[in-house]
């Protein structure tokens, strides 16, 4: 193989390897742990736009009950009794931006819903904000830990 030919090989290489690599820097879809290491949330594209599922928590047996967690901080008493594994914590989350959505978060710990942005921060770091009447905000930063495969797509 010629010099130019090489180099023209390689070149095309790295330039669909840097389209790949973008491709997957803004999705947010895989499995991620949250930044206090108690949950892991499935994200995922669905109907509604993403949707993020607790797929895994640290503490999956309540120590009171010796069952599994419930969403007990629930105000709503016929969603108090569902379990916290399963769970789809995002609501409305539509795309705004190539690596950005926005929508509601539900936190199990309070049971409070609150507007949310999901930020893809890099290959493994997805931002999760939330906000109280735009006034009150923070956030923490998930790290991937898995892939969704086709077979964890089902919902």
């Amino acid at each position: 193989m010629s010099r130019t030919k090489l180099l023209f090989a390689i070149a095309a290489f790295l330039l669909g390897f840097s389209q790949v690599a973008a491709e997957t820097a803004s999705d947010p879809t895989g499995i991620w742990l949250t930044q206090a290491g108690d949950a892991k949330i499935r994200v995922d594209h669905c109907s509604s736009g993403l949707c993020g599922t607790i797929v895994w928590l640290k503490v999956p047996v309540d120590p009171t009950t010796g069952k599994p967690q419930i969403d007990d901080k629930n105000t709503n008493p016929s969603l108090a009794t569902r379990p916290i594994i399963g769970l789809n914590i995002f609501s409305k989350m539509k795309s705004v931006t190539n690596n950005k959505w926005s929508g509601t978060i539900y936190n199990a710990d309070n049971g409070k819903s609150y507007s949310s942005d999901v930020i893809v921060a890099g290959p493994r770091k997805l931002e999760v904000r939330g906000c109280v009447m735009a006034i009150l905000c923070g956030g923490e930063t998930w790290t991937k830990v898995g892939d969704v495969t086709l077979a964890d797509a089902v919902h």
